[in-house]
């Protein structure tokens, strides 16, 4: 009896358990409506605080979508110089070019040296280095899409995922420089490493269900290996235009994703057919 009204009494002054939803629903609307020109998904209501760690999804859906397009395409006997162009045309448009543009900012501001980066990089005309780096780059990605060939669906859902592991790792590791900048909120709202949970949990999620479906053992160590050189790449196209610049804006980290992303297409332009 005693037991009995010890235990009423713990719950009659014990606080109630409250169960709080999880957020990244939110944050995941929130990253979509960010980084593309789409529409708001109708549910849920987007949150922007931590959208940053839901860019490379953000990328793999993106990918996917344009793989469908270019499997269509591909099809209909499209030709592979084509599909290429279109590819590119693609993601710059679901984008708004957004990285593209990062990148030829963030070569202007490498031109510039430290002490005047941000004053290249915040001026509306473009510098030669930005113009030579946006020819250079989409060459390199057009050429490596040509010789990828029929791989493109699949080569570009890993590389969009892998290029936004970039700016995981320059928004941890180094200080925003700009401020005026519309992307310091990344820095301000980051929570360290768990923002690199998101990316983890995909990656895990994709390998399980490739040795699931048991998959070719050729092709699992093409996934692996191009996931290392993703993720190695990262880290150093961080590292170097940070410390580069002294630090990082959001112009760079765009051109980190750009970076990563023609590096990427690159490898596995080596590897096809290996």
């Amino acid at each position: 009896m005693a037991y009995l009204n010890t235990k009423l009494s713990y719950l009659q002054f014990s606080r109630p358990v409250i169960l709080h939803r999880p957020t990244w629903p939110k944050d995941l609307a929130g990253a979509w409506l960010f980084y593309t020109i789409l529409p708001s998904p109708p549910w849920p209501k987007p949150k922007f605080n931590h959208v940053a760690s839901f860019a490379p999804i953000v990328g793999l859906l993106l990918g996917l979508i344009e793989a469908t397009i270019l499997a269509i395409l591909t099809y209909v006997n499209w030709p592979i110089s084509a599909i290429a162009l279109i590819a590119i045309s693609l993601n710059i448009i679901l984008t708004g070019g957004l990285h593209l543009d990062g990148l030829i900012d963030t070569a202007d501001g490498v031109a510039a040296g430290k002490e005047r980066c941000l004053e290249a990089m915040s001026d509306s005309r473009v510098g030669a280095l930005g113009i030579q780096a946006f020819f250079v780059v989409l060459g390199l990605q057009v050429a490596s899409l040509i010789r990828i060939n029929s791989w493109i669906p699949v080569a570009l859902p890993i590389t969009h995922f892998l290029g936004r592991l970039s700016p995981l790792w320059a928004i941890d590791r180094y200080p925003y420089i700009s401020q005026k900048g519309n992307s310091k909120f990344h820095k301000l709202n980051w929570r360290g490493k768990k923002e690199i949970l998101p990316s983890l949990v995909t990656m895990a999620v994709i390998l399980s269900s490739l040795i699931i479906l048991k998959i070719r053992a050729h092709y699992l160590l093409v996934f692996i290996s191009t996931t290392l050189v993703g993720i190695l790449s990262s880290f150093f196209v961080a590292k170097i235009l940070g410390n580069k610049l002294g630090g990082h804006t959001g112009d760079s980290y765009g051109a980190c994703i750009v970076i990563v992303e023609t590096i990427v297409l690159i490898f596995l332009g080596f590897l096809y057919k290996v």
